[in-house]
């Protein structure tokens, strides 16, 4: 811990585990550290970045005009999958916010990550650990996988519990709005805050992390059909000579020589599986991947996220 501590105070970067995903830290407010996460990622320099703080008062400092709902969902959510954006104070330079008035805010769910943060006594800005645009790690292992030795150290915490990003939310506007589905459910927002929370999709006027159209994409090609095409479609792709993975539950029909990555029924469970099966697939060389959307209940609307954006064209 004390050498994670040193390695952010003298402006390097420390891969750290968090409840959904491993983000790749950097001293907030150091200019020159952060732009060492836009480096290392390949990530537009426009593209702005979520920062970690160990509790709520920390987070208070980096934000101003915070509305009444940052503090009910702070109280409910935090520590936990949520990021809330708001506008920035003068701790949030642009290198942090990609340039926009406002910055994204989280405290992580995770021991770990946690006690570094107290111990830093700082602010942690950290993007997911992988090359921009691919899937995001949930352990240790992944990182050392995509980023080597572009990471000065790497905290290993084990595998994510969630599995997928945190929700961002904008507090910027009388209505809050979800700019990226993730860990807490669209379902739990309502009824914290006891009203209509709608999605922004594209038509947000505040860029967030995974908002782009292609994003969390491996090296295969991925396609969405529903459940009851699965088996196929897989064996139409199989005729075509393509190398065929199909992810699924156990439940689901696929032909027998297809090869069937098992992921939970439920949507808890799928997100937690999502990124690892994604990268085990892409490790043992399938050409493409066939999924079946969940549906969009629960955690089932961020898998969906993630696997419409992995399955978009890519530039």
């Amino acid at each position: 811990m004390s050498e994670a501590v040193t390695v952010l105070r003298r402006g390097g970067l420390v891969a750290v585990p968090t409840e959904t995903v491993y983000g790749l830290g950097a001293d907030a407010s150091n200019e020159l550290a952060v732009r060492r996460i836009f480096a290392a990622k390949g990530r537009p320099l426009s593209h702005p970045l979520i920062v970690h703080l160990a509790d709520v008062q920390a987070a208070k400092a980096w934000g101003r005009e915070l509305p009444t709902t940052f503090d009910t969902l702070a109280r409910i959510f935090w520590p936990g999958p949520l990021t809330l954006v708001v506008h920035r104070s003068a701790l949030a330079t642009d290198a942090v916010t990609g340039g926009q008035p406002t910055v994204a805010l989280r405290v992580p769910d995770h021991p770990l990550t946690l006690e570094l943060l107290h111990a830093f006594r700082g602010g942690i800005a950290a993007p997911s650990a992988n090359r921009f645009g691919k899937v995001s790690p949930t352990t240790a292992e992944h990182v050392r996988q995509e980023l080597g030795t572009d990471v000065d150290l790497i905290l290993d915490g084990g595998p994510c519990a969630v599995g997928v990003e945190s929700t961002i939310v904008d507090l910027t506007h009388p209505e809050p709005r979800i700019l990226r589905p993730g860990g807490v459910s669209r379902e739990d927002l309502v009824r914290v805050l006891g009203r209509p929370v709608r999605l922004a999709h594209e038509a947000s006027d505040v860029r967030a992390p995974g908002m782009l159209e292609s994003h969390y994409a491996p090296r295969a090609g991925v396609l969405l059909v529903e459940r009851a095409a699965l088996y196929d479609e897989a064996q139409k792709r199989v005729a075509e000579g393509k190398r065929v993975a199909v992810l699924a539950p156990a439940t689901a029909r696929v032909p027998v020589k297809v090869h069937r990555a098992e992921v939970p029924e439920d949507a808890e469970g799928f997100a937690r599986e999502l990124y690892a099966s994604l990268r085990s697939l892409d490790a043992e060389g399938f050409d493409l991947v066939i999924a079946a959307l969940p549906d969009e209940k629960g955690l089932g609307l961020a898998v969906r996220d993630r696997l419409l954006k992995a399955a978009a064209p890519r530039g």
